[in-house]
């Protein structure tokens, strides 16, 4: 008889591992997707347990502590197990929690790391053969101390199936919401995301350095401006000239301002906004792909499917066919 994976079946319970020196944000993350009732969306939603190794108080980052009277047998017990990040990524992975996460994987629960908590997946072997992301600044140690893994240093999370990865800790709230779409579907995802205020969807394949500034994120009123036009009109095509004029702007100014702001090129910078634009059209209409590359302003399909393939590491096709069987199999 083949097990049913625990990740995948109805009264999802989700446990968390806080650990010493932790910051609330890490907690945060989870906590924020996983624990917040959301009756809103009427669905069955998920029971979060915080969890830690010890009976003592966890001190965290500010002289925080933090007192939970779930240990390492809720933590193992859980659907989906996620541990944030360990203390010292120098340092071993205690016994009991290479346990823990052993008996949690072979119990069939969805097993998941945040930032430098691959580092215990590693330790516990759940990632040898595998590949598996972490935050940049930890890729090369990662990959030193358990040379057996395929650490992955550009991407911002990976799904390997009952075994999940993610880069640094803004990148784990992407893949919790990759999980809730997982579970749920897009629209609910996507739900859960406009709460959260922050992009609907992220690919885990899409690179740890993204080019794609949102105009909350800039200082120059005028590029702002010229950023909101740009969102405005996106069906129709622009040109660097017309973003220029709209910020009042020479075309040559208008580039090194630009860059200055932003870290990248308007050029750059509206295909990532295309893209993205594009990603609900995919999962929530029939359109087909050459009418949604006209509607998101793209020259032609070609260029779309060229475009999206480098960002998203998949075709249109593929990626429809990817959420459209996730809305399916739970009935959305």
């Amino acid at each position: 008889m083949v097990a049913v994976p625990l990740g995948r079946v109805a009264g999802r319970r989700v446990t968390v591992l806080a650990y010493p020196g932790m910051s609330a944000f890490e907690l945060g993350i989870v906590t924020e997707v996983f624990g917040l009732p959301r009756p809103e969306l009427d669905v069955a939603w998920y029971d979060l347990a915080i969890c830690a190794e010890g009976a003592e108080p966890v001190r965290l980052l500010g002289g925080a502590t933090l007192s939970t009277a779930n240990g390492l047998d809720v933590f193992s017990s859980g659907h989906t197990v996620i541990v944030p990040g360990v203390g010292d990524v120098h340092g071993d992975v205690s016994p009991e929690l290479v346990g823990a996460l052993r008996h949690a994987h072979g119990r069939g629960a969805r097993v998941v790391s945040i930032c430098s908590g691959a580092f215990a997946l590693a330790a516990a072997g759940l990632l040898d053969g595998r590949r598996a992301a972490t935050h940049w600044r930890y890729a090369d140690l990662l990959a030193r101390r358990y040379p057996q893994v395929r650490v992955d240093a550009d991407v911002l999370y990976v799904d390997d199936g009952d075994v999940l990865s993610s880069a640094g800790s803004a990148a784990g709230l992407d893949l919790c919401v990759h999980l809730v779409r997982q579970d749920h579907g897009p629209t609910v995802a996507n739900a859960v995301a406009r709460r959260l205020v922050i992009p609907p969807h992220r690919d885990g394949g899409q690179a740890q350095f993204i080019e794609a500034p949102v105009a909350g994120d800039i200082d120059d009123d005028r590029i702002v401006r010229s950023m909101a036009w740009a969102m405005a009109h996106l069906d129709r095509p622009i040109t660097v000239a017309a973003l220029a004029g709209q910020a009042h702007m020479s075309t040559r100014t208008y580039l090194r301002h630009f860059k200055r702001s932003s870290g990248t090129s308007p050029v750059r910078w509206l295909i990532g906004q295309r893209i993205q634009a594009s990603l609900p059209l995919l999962e929530t209409t029939t359109a087909s792909v050459d009418e949604i590359a006209a509607a998101t302003g793209f020259e032609s399909p070609v260029t779309y499917r060229h475009h999206f393939a480098r960002a998203m590491r998949t075709s249109p096709s593929a990626y429809r066919r990817a959420f459209r069987s996730a809305g399916a199999a739970q009935g959305g």
